[in-house]
């Protein structure tokens, strides 16, 4: 808090911060308080900014909520989600002051909470944040001038007596205002206009994000796919269990390598590290180190999956083709696309195992040994 507000208790403060909006005009696939701004979400950035203060998220959503704070179901309009987040502070005291947020505007500064709270301490029963008309503004009946220099645009936070927003909202009985500042209004009491803030511009349309990630100075995030291909070949020897895919099969034969030379999840491995440019399986896991020997292969690929998303890689897809005459791969891929759905730790609709044969070509055709050959797709955040 800046200097004008030494003499007043912060812990006086409440939050009122309202989250139970659709936003449909936004035309997003989400409610709009949950679109991605900056690396978080819109309504992340009003709970980061007022989390220093006891608060109501007034939402039917579960995001996490700052220390203090409690939740209310919103209402069907905006004047009832505002007597919902009311109804959680009837503890505290008339002379309290209370600030009534709407998430969609996620650009809070201090110093706009500053001047709002020093307007309460002059004498106030509210106070609203405005900011001056620029541009010319016409009547659209007949395209006649209005004096801009007689109106201003309106934000929130708006801050209030608690007592006065409480009397506002018991003598409304049903009557609809824009905001809360109004019905104060009715009550014939003071509503002070204070400095607002550009940064506290409101997300009503899908362009309007463009401009706050410009007013607040986000990065925008840049998307690059990146394809990795991986291939391993072992040879198939009597008396050894077979592990394949992260399963092991009942078999004749098993295969032969330094750790349990599953190839399906030596392929993965191999595509993982490939789609991030970072090496191979051999690199991290070298065949001449003894602590390998033996090794259970799902390790490998549980160490390439923490790889790339370390380095904030999202893999999409992983696709997997074995290659040998037997054992026959179809019996057992759904608990194979298992296993490595557990292993990568992805939804199983990311997760295609496949087979083939060499139709008795080459060493798979001789069944000597089995290979396997897979692909990697990972989204980079850049």
């Amino acid at each position: 808090m800046g200097d004008s507000l030494v003499s007043f208790d912060p812990a006086r403060i409440a939050v009122i911060l309202l989250a139970g909006g659709r936003g449909t005009r936004a035309g997003f696939d989400a409610p709009k308080q949950h679109v991605m701004l900056g690396g978080k979400a819109v309504l992340q950035w009003s709970l980061d900014a007022l989390a220093a203060y006891p608060g109501v998220l007034v939402s039917d959503d579960d995001i996490a909520l700052p220390a203090g704070w409690s939740r209310a179901a919103p209402g069907a309009e905006r004047q009832d989600s505002v007597a919902s987040g009311l109804a959680l502070l009837a503890e505290w005291s008339d002379d309290a002051v209370v600030l009534v947020h709407d998430s969609a505007r996620p650009g809070v500064t201090p110093d706009v909470i500053d001047r709002l709270v020093a307007a309460l301490e002059s004498g106030a029963a509210a106070a609203i944040p405005v900011l001056v008309v620029a541009d010319t503004i016409v009547r659209n009946a007949d395209a006649s001038v209005v004096d801009r220099a007689e109106l201003a645009r309106v934000q929130t936070p708006q801050a209030f007596r608690l007592g006065a927003l409480r009397r506002a909202h018991a003598e409304a009985a049903g009557e609809a205002a824009s905001d809360d500042a109004q019905l104060v209004r009715r009550l014939g009491e003071g509503v002070a206009l204070v400095a607002g803030d550009a940064r506290l511009h409101k997300l009503t349309f899908a362009e309007d994000l463009a401009m706050l990630e410009s007013l607040l100075g986000v990065e925008k995030e840049t998307m690059r796919i990146a394809t990795g291909m991986g291939y391993d070949v072992h040879r198939l020897v009597a008396g050894k269990p077979l592990w394949l895919g992260g399963i092991r099969i009942d078999h004749s034969h098993g295969l032969s390598g330094h750790s349990d030379a599953d190839v399906a999840l030596h392929a993965i491995t191999d595509a993982l590290l490939g789609a991030a440019a970072d090496g191979d399986i051999g690199c991290h896991f070298p065949p001449s180190d003894p602590q390998w020997k033996g090794a259970e292969s799902w390790r490998f690929l549980d160490y390439a999956v923490q790889r790339v998303a370390d380095r904030g890689g999202d893999i999409q897809h992983l696709d997997l083709i074995i290659i040998g005459e037997a054992p026959k791969v179809g019996p057992h891929r759904e608990a194979m696309r298992l296993r490595i759905s557990e292993i990568a730790r992805l939804p199983l609709s990311r997760i295609s195992v496949k087979a083939t044969t060499t139709e008795g070509l080459g060493f798979a055709g001789r069944r000597e040994g089995l290979a396997a050959q897979a692909v990697a797709t990972i989204l980079w955040k850049e």
